[in-house]
């Protein structure tokens, strides 16, 4: 369900990453910056808090 929902908001308000016609890897990209970026921040906070 999240998974949708980031592919949707990023495929209609995101418009610039559509431009070269390479819609699906931009948005793939995206997903994968953004789980990879969770990743860290729970991570990192963990490491911080320990």
């Amino acid at each position: 369900m999240l998974k949708t929902m980031i592919f949707v908001q990023v495929e209609e308000l995101i418009p610039e990453s559509q431009t070269e016609g390479n819609t699906d890897l931009a948005t793939m990209s995206f997903m994968v910056g953004f789980v990879i970026k969770m990743i860290l921040d729970v991570a990192l906070r963990y490491i911080i808090n320990k």
